[in-house]
């Protein structure tokens, strides 16, 4: 029997102006999928895919003009639906052509309000979020335990002083923070950056969210740190199984622990699948970008046997100025003569070619 899924984003659309460019950066163009209860869905991609913007979409939380400028996200928890995007076209105006948004006319004032009341309840008590970088991300002027204690204050039937303060010791504990009870005292500045990492993990966790984003939990730490930070989530998953998007960079940790795989780039999810299928595709199968991200993955032979790292070609796509078809057109080694005018003048739909595994890419036709 199939499990409705606790999170459904549908075609959002997150643009932001460049002044300078007199254009709009795509960062997130058009990002559909889906995670289902207990699931943990990896999100991976190089740098400036969107992997990031398309999670603070999620939280309400991207602040510069015109952002979320299109889409739904809906939100099952407790047997309710919410769309976290209720009412957005009362705020935006969209003109397109060629089917391109080439003008927004939006009321960021009424748009702001708009989702601080419906998330209001929502952040923090259902949706929690780690952020990519715990030194800036927690306040340096309040200690570690008074931050974990506000949160639970607020998103938890707990709200005396001693209570609080001895539930946020139990998460301080459950994340294996290095002696609790003085670190609860300590600002972020007297904490290691391994240590400010599990400050974060206990405050999201803290009021026992339907949903939880953790985006690059490792990136900045030391090897040895990443490893400890990845045990904790993995141990962290099994005892708790919250539904859980991750965001990383590395490879094995997504391999690790995500149920099922997400591959972004240039603003738009290229596959997506089971983990199993997506993280083992070959040199042939799966998108093309999939495989070149899993060839660059360093491996025993480059490491003893010193053979070069395999590179991907090219850079980046532009998202402001996106090719016509397929965004990785001009990085890919696959393409053949029967699919290059395909492949350089029309955007390849996302397509199963095994039921649950979706391609973006002209190889496979459009089933």
């Amino acid at each position: 029997m199939s499990v409705s899924p606790l999170l459904k984003i549908e075609n959002l659309k997150t643009y932001f102006y460049s002044k300078g460019r007199q254009a709009f950066i795509r960062s997130v163009d058009g990002v559909s999928f889906e995670i289902r209860r207990g699931e943990t869905l990896g999100v991976v991609g190089e740098s400036g895919s969107g992997k990031s913007v398309m999670a603070l979409s999620v939280m309400g939380l991207v602040g510069a003009a015109p952002g979320v400028i299109a889409g739904r996200i809906g939100l099952k928890t407790d047997g309710v639906q919410k769309n976290l995007l209720q009412d957005l076209d009362d705020y935006v105006e969209r003109v397109e052509a060629d089917d391109r948004v080439v003008e927004v006319r939006k009321d960021v004032v009424g748009w702001q309000k708009n989702v601080e009341r419906l998330m209001a309840m929502v952040r923090g008590k259902t949706v929690a979020m780690i952020f990519q970088n715990p030194k800036s991300s927690l306040n340096p002027f309040l200690s570690v335990g008074r931050q974990i204690t506000e949160a639970i204050r607020l998103h938890t039937p707990c709200k005396g002083k001693a209570e609080s303060r001895e539930r946020s010791l139990y998460w301080l504990e459950r994340v294996r923070m290095d002696s609790p009870r003085l670190r609860y005292d300590n600002y972020p500045r007297a904490l290691s950056g391994g240590m400010c990492q599990r400050a974060m993990v206990a405050m999201a966790l803290s009021c026992e969210p339907s949903f939880l984003i953790a985006d690059e939990p490792t990136t900045g730490l030391d090897a040895t740190i990443q490893s400890r930070i990845a045990d904790l989530l993995a141990e962290l998953k099994a005892d708790l199984g919250v539904t859980t998007m991750l965001i990383s960079h590395d490879i094995g940790i997504i391999r690790r622990l995500s149920d099922s795989v997400a591959v972004m780039y240039g603003g738009m999810v290229v596959e997506y699948g089971p983990a199993g299928k997506v993280m083992a595709a070959g040199p042939e199968s799966g998108h093309p970008y999939t495989a070149a991200l899993l060839a660059s993955v360093p491996d025993e032979r480059n490491i003893r046997g010193k053979e070069p790292l395999q590179a991907i070609p090219g850079d980046v796509p532009d998202t402001i100025h996106v090719p016509d078809g397929c965004r990785f057109f001009g990085r890919c080694v696959r393409v053949t003569a029967a699919v290059e005018k395909e492949c350089a003048g029309r955007l390849p739909p996302l397509s199963e070619i095994t039921p649950g595994h979706a391609v973006r890419c002209w190889l496979y036709g459009e089933s």
